[in-house]
């Protein structure tokens, strides 16, 4: 599925309540939140707040069993059935979606794509319109609105109840003969009457040749403007122009009465970006993909069980609502035509009725009466969270035979540190690790590159140069194609994650089992010298303990298995993921930090507890200094935690509570183990604030000062 217009929200629903068997789905967005269009002009004049008109596609998503490709799909090739993205590698489908909405016509003309607000993609229009009407003035002001179709003529009579008095004069240009040229005369009369009571000049025949940062230049004058709204009509988006598709001579992607691209069997397009040969009247309303969207779903189900297809018949005739503001509207059918405040209403309560059905609650919420109840399967984490807990590794780790003396070995398993540390004949200090885990979504790309970052890390935190690795692949069982492209896939994502630190991949080793994806690198790489290795002794009581990335990834990982994480959390739970530790590390190391460790799969707890150990220190930290992901605390003060939380946990007895409570988010934060987590380092209190900022000069942000090394307790707990 790419894109998430009306119509894929629908097949997510319908695949929610009666899953796709033997099939694995995979939704391409750009951002994770589907606008609906129908109550975009209602949250520009202050009647809706945002997140009422969004539909999160994250939890949506994992309901339906889909998982969540989060990248801009830049091309499709309907022969070799691939989705082009511009930053990793195609995609291949057996069958393929897409509903990814229009663009604005007319961008071309001068001035427009820098002095004009355009609006589509709806998203931007959202993001942008409420920091511009904030930066004019109180009084005086001037809005010109290009394009009198409904899209044009609602944001204007919005923009109208939005400003109110601020408001000195608004104008609608539109270059056909009446605004609303696609209804019928009784509506463009009702609506010119509409706009002479609210103030609203509605000008038809302007052909505007210019946009000015102050003005709208057409044939005839030049209109001052303090801001210009671009609502020309609707014009494919780029990836369909950058795409070998059948189009019609406006560009949209031609489909047949089943919705396929006409010529290919295998993808199906509906909404805005598609056009039916046989009913191309059919204009860009949001009220066509949503009416498109049940042919769509049953169409691709009978797709891959081989069975007939169905016919999508459009409706002629469609009630259509117009948004005047001041929760007023107008409707139309055919001819007939009524405004008013109970217009508003029914307009209302149509949008939130649709809504509803596609907002599903989140960590906790209670859902709607139109959303249905689900007992989502518990599973076990991936990623980090699928380790051995660090105390039956230290007892398994000390039921073995003394270790071998070996004056090769600078750092080994005593005590036990991120990556061995050996010396050559030579003199030179060679650093190894190993780290693997199972994957953590269905995206194997994501699942290579973040195995890679997470383990490079290693290397990294000991104040190493990462030269080589090795990568153990283990694949689930299948037909060789299959088990091709997955390979293909996770080595691509481990390469987007070496490659950009001049890592080599130089061999590796594949299994075939039943026991699911599961990813391995074993990393080498050099120190300069033995003194210039960072570790996890060394710390002195007073240290300043700085940690690099915020804490949560387990549960907004747990929460969107779920289907109770936004698609925001679980976006930015991913960038964090792939940051690598490079420049953090080298951070630490200009500033001569005492210790450093990377934080995965023990936690924030399990790893300091090691630092402390092996400093013959104690330490102090302080709960409300912690950073914390986006969602993390609704996460987990609902009960949304990881599966390896209870493992961690058990390393509580060893923490002493200053005031907190344990169900605290943040005190839980502390046992939630890590996946690509960030650094954990310590340096003289005095560079805390230099740490902070050099950390911000180089890109890493939300670093913190969470606390600082103390004197050991004589016998008693260290943290």
């Amino acid at each position: 599925m790419i894109g998430g217009g009306h119509a894929h929200v629908q097949l997510l629903r319908r695949w929610m309540m009666r899953p796709l068997r033997d099939a694995h789905i995979q939704v391409v967005l750009d951002t994770p939140d589907a606008v609906y269009s129908g109550m975009v002009p209602g949250q520009i004049a202050g009647d809706y707040r945002t997140e009422e008109l969004e539909i999160d596609l994250g939890p949506l998503a994992a309901r339906a069993g889909a998982s969540l490709i989060l990248d801009a799909a830049v091309r499709i090739d309907p022969r070799a059935q691939q989705v082009h993205f511009a930053t990793r590698p195609p995609l291949r489908y057996d069958v393929a979606s897409l509903n990814i909405g229009s663009s604005v016509r007319g961008l071309d003309v001068p001035g427009a794509a820098q002095h004009a607000i355009a609006t589509r993609p709806i998203r931007s229009l959202i993001n942008t319109i409420d920091a511009r009407l904030r930066q004019l003035p109180d009084s005086g002001i001037r809005i010109c609105v290009v394009g009198a179709g409904a899209a044009g003529i609602e944001l204007a009579f919005a923009l109208r109840a939005r400003l109110g008095k601020r408001l000195a004069s608004i104008r609608v240009l539109g270059d056909c003969d009446t605004p609303l040229p696609s209804y019928s005369r009784s509506v463009a009369r009702a609506l010119q009457k509409e706009a002479d009571r609210a103030g609203i000049e509605l000008r038809s025949n302007t052909r505007v040749e210019r946009i000015e940062p102050d003005a709208v230049a057409t044939g005839a004058e030049r209109i001052p403007s303090d801001l210009t709204f671009w609502a020309t009509g609707a014009v494919p988006p780029a990836l369909v122009a950058a795409s070998e598709l059948p189009r019609d001579q406006r560009g949209f992607v031609e489909t047949d009465a089943q919705l396929r691209v006409c010529g290919f069997e295998t993808l199906f397009a509906a909404g805005d970006c598609a056009v039916m040969q046989t009913a191309a009247w059919v204009p860009r309303a949001g009220v066509y993909a949503v009416r498109a969207g049940p042919t769509l779903e049953a169409n691709l189900r009978a797709t891959l069980e081989q069975t007939p297809l169905r016919r999508y018949r459009p409706q002629k005739g469609f009630l259509s609502l117009i948004n005047l503001g001041h929760k007023r509207a107008l409707a139309s059918k055919w001819s007939l035509v009524a405004s008013g405040r109970w217009v508003w209403r029914w307009k209302d309560w149509i949008d939130r009725r649709f809504m509803a059905k596609f907002q599903a609650p989140i960590a906790g919420e209670a859902p709607t009466s139109w959303f249905p109840e689900m007992d989502m399967e518990e599973m076990a984490c991936g990623g980090c969270a699928a380790k051995l807990g660090p105390r039956p590794l230290a007892q398994a780790l000390a039921r073995l035979p003394a270790i071998l003396e070996d004056e090769s070995v600078v750092a080994g398993l005593e005590p036990a540190d991120d990556a061995a540390a050996i010396a050559t004949p030579r003199g030179d200090v060679v650093l190894a690790t190993i780290d693997a885990f199972s994957a953590f979504t269905d995206d194997p790309w994501l699942v290579g590159n973040v195995a890679s970052v997470n383990a490079v890390s290693d290397v990294l935190a000991k104040g190493g140069h990462a030269r080589h690795a090795l990568a153990f692949v283990n694949l689930p069982e299948g037909n060789e194609s299959r088990s091709e492209e997955l390979l293909f896939q996770v080595l691509s994502g481990v390469r987007a994650a070496l490659d950009p630190l001049q890592i080599s991949l130089v061999g590796g080793h594949t299994t075939t089992t039943g026991a699911g994806l599961l990813i391995g690198l074993s990393v080498m790489g050099s120190l300069p010298d033995r003194d210039a290795m960072l570790g996890i002794r060394g710390g002195q009581p007073g240290e300043a303990l700085i940690l690099t990335k915020p804490l949560g990834t387990g549960i907004v990982l747990a929460g969107q298995m779920r289907g109770e994480a936004r698609g925001r959390w679980y976006q930015e739970a991913v960038q964090r993921m792939l940051q690598n530790n490079a420049a953090a590390a080298e951070v630490a190391r200009k500033l001569s930090a005492t210790t450093c460790t990377d934080i995965s799969g023990f936690g924030l707890i399990g790893h300091l507890l090691e630092v402390v150990a092996a400093s013959n220190c104690g330490a102090e930290l302080w709960l409300d200094a912690l950073p914390l992901l986006p969602g993390v605390a609704a996460l987990a003060g609902n009960g949304v935690l990881s599966t390896f939380h209870a493992q961690n946990s058990a390393l509580r007895s060893e923490v002493e509570p200053d005031g907190h409570r344990a169900d605290d988010p943040r005190a839980l934060s502390l046992f939630d183990p890590q996946t690509s987590g960030g650094l954990l380092f310590s340096v003289a209190s005095g560079e805390a604030e230099r740490a902070l900022e050099t950390l911000a000069n180089h890109g890493i942000e939300g670093a913190s000062v969470i606390g600082r090394m103390r004197a050991a307790p004589p016998g008693g707990r260290r943290v």
